[in-house]
């Protein structure tokens, strides 16, 4: 099917790209971690590319370390088909994920809008979140992977829990989602992680979940990285 055969879509999608990037040391060094290169692309590509061809027009990327290799190498976003508007916190410090996400509000034009790590590997179709939901937020999970057996939350008979114990199913934060606005009301701007709000906002049943089986991967070190990279390698 040709991109054209999809309508341009009006909700925003936030690409989240401040992170350090610590654990892929030594490959971050000199590198941001959304321009480390899976099959020869860069992670945020892959992004921006599968966004592009099921009619996503504009996406809002926060950056902090090396960002300006971000905003140098992504620019306005037309070679993508689509619209780029950049959250720059390198002067805020590190303001964590829900920190970001506030800190972004203003450059975000639709509610609700979609939220994408942007150090994972997924073939996931985004245009899945645009179905309306209730709650304040949807998030995306997926089967455990082998670096946290542990998993996230639990899926029960009465909706998405924080996983209390390991004697029920559980699923891992793929790292996307979709939020109205209104899950973000009266926080205060400065460093605000995203879990304990979760969190809460599961406990007062404003979150619900969707659970999808196919290709993901979080690319959050270098062997991660250079197993992905040998599986494409192998494949073609």
């Amino acid at each position: 099917m040709s991109d054209d055969a999809y309508p341009s879509v009006d909700t925003t999608v936030m690409i989240l790209a401040a992170g350090h990037g610590k654990r892929m040391l030594p490959l971050t060094a000199n590198t941001p971690k959304p321009l480390l290169e899976v099959s020869g692309v860069p992670l945020i590509e892959h992004h921006l590319k599968s966004l592009a061809s099921v009619g996503f027009r504009s996406v809002v990327i926060n950056h902090a370390y090396l960002g300006e290799q971000i905003v140098s190498h992504l620019g306005d976003g037309k070679r993508f088909g689509i619209e780029i508007n950049y959250s720059d916190e390198s002067a805020s410090g590190a303001l964590e994920t829900a920190g970001g996400i506030l800190n972004a509000l203003p450059l975000i034009a639709s509610d609700p809008f979609i939220v994408i790590n942007g150090d994972i590997f997924t073939d996931f179709r985004f245009e899945q979140l645009l179905q309306p939901f209730d709650e304040k937020a949807r998030l995306v999970l997926v089967p455990n992977p082998e670096q946290h057996p542990a998993g996230d939350f639990a899926i029960t008979s009465s909706g998405l829990a924080a996983l209390k114990s390991q004697d029920v199913a559980s699923w891992t934060y793929s790292g996307i989602a979709v939020y109205k606005k209104s899950f973000f009301e009266g926080l205060a701007k400065g460093p605000q992680p995203l879990a304990p709000l979760l969190r809460q906002a599961i406990r007062e049943q404003e979150v619900s979940a969707q659970v999808y089986q196919g290709a993901w991967h979080d690319i959050g070190t270098p062997e991660r990285l250079r197993a992905i990279n040998a599986e494409f390698k192998l494949r073609n």
